[in-house]
């Protein structure tokens, strides 16, 4: 029998040797199998992935209950939850904890180094010290296997009343980068001086004096302003120039300004600077007392031999 197309084949249907189940809309709604008639464990209690609510590994609400994902990108993280107590290693960490030293002057007036955090937190308000992230920027380093990527990061520190500190750290990872810098800006905080422009009237609110700092191919000058001017300035050293405190002030910058870093640093720079031109107002005989770690020495080695 030739066939000239396909659809022209004859189709045959055999008979099923089971009888067709026929699904009654009326038991279908019916059939929901129910928590604890089946072998099954509630939803909760299952494990595994779990539905899109808990999106499986320790869901989206409590961020890595499951296999530690989750790490934040925060300053800290979960560990700024719970503060462990601090204990100094410094001679001069010693003496912050015990209150024998309260304020940063005692310890700029020694030219004492401050090798922990912990010493700015103490002895500032933390309330009002305001960190900002300037800059985050990867750092390639060529190796055997490859290139290595870091992160470095710009961290600024000011409590808007003479204290500034600047912070540069890379790492691995962003946020142990960020919580670096901000660790660091603590530690190379510095007074900035402020002045006036004209009459004395009023609190300090500008630059005592023409500044100048340079990093790399950026030179940053400080010029005094009056009353009112404003910060003219760039995003970059407004921001430095407000977190010290000081209200207004003209600048003028050369150099390739596009690399923030050194336009940072500059700025940075400048304003260290402010406490190293003596003024006549400065010329007062200061008395001279002995250094902290000679004035309390004793307890220094008290508290070294209960160790």
């Amino acid at each position: 029998h030739p066939f000239h197309s396909l659809s022209s084949f004859p189709l045959f249907f055999f008979p099923s040797t089971e009888p067709t189940k026929m699904a009654d809309p009326a038991v279908q709604e019916n059939t929901a199998p129910v928590e604890g008639e089946t072998g099954d464990a509630p939803q909760e209690e299952r494990g595994g992935f779990g539905g899109r609510g808990d999106r499986g590994r320790g869901g989206r609400g409590d961020r890595g209950r499951g296999r530690g994902r989750g790490r934040g990108r925060g300053r800290g993280g979960r560990r700024g939850d719970r503060k462990e107590e601090w204990t100094p290693v410094t001679k001069l960490g010693r003496l912050v904890k015990n209150k024998l030293i309260t304020s940063l002057e005692d310890i700029y007036l020694f030219s004492l180094p401050i090798k922990e955090p912990e010493i700015i937190d103490t002895i500032l308000d933390v309330e009002k010290l305001n960190d900002e992230v300037l800059k985050v920027m990867p750092v390639q380093k060529q190796t055997s296997a490859g290139q290595r990527t870091r992160f470095k990061a710009f961290v600024a520190l000011g409590d808007g009343d003479g204290h500034i500190g600047l912070g540069v750290k890379c790492s691995g990872e962003v946020a142990n980068a960020i919580r670096g810098a901000i660790a660091l800006a603590k530690t190379t905080i510095v007074p900035v001086r402020r002045g006036y422009w004209g009459s004395t009237f009023g609190k300090p609110h500008t630059v005592p004096c023409k500044l100048t700092g340079k990093c790399g191919s950026v030179r940053v000058r400080l010029v005094p302003a009056p009353r009112g001017s404003g910060l003219v300035a760039g995003p970059v050293p407004a921001k430095l120039l407000s977190m010290a405190g000081i209200s207004d002030c003209y600048t003028s910058s050369t150099g390739h300004t596009r690399t923030m870093g050194n336009f940072v640093k500059a700025t940075f720079f400048a304003l260290r600077s402010s406490y190293r031109f003596l003024t006549p107002n400065l010329w007062k005989p200061s008395p001279v007392t002995k250094a902290p770690f000679a004035q309390y020495s004793e307890f220094l080695s008290e508290e070294a031999a209960s160790k």
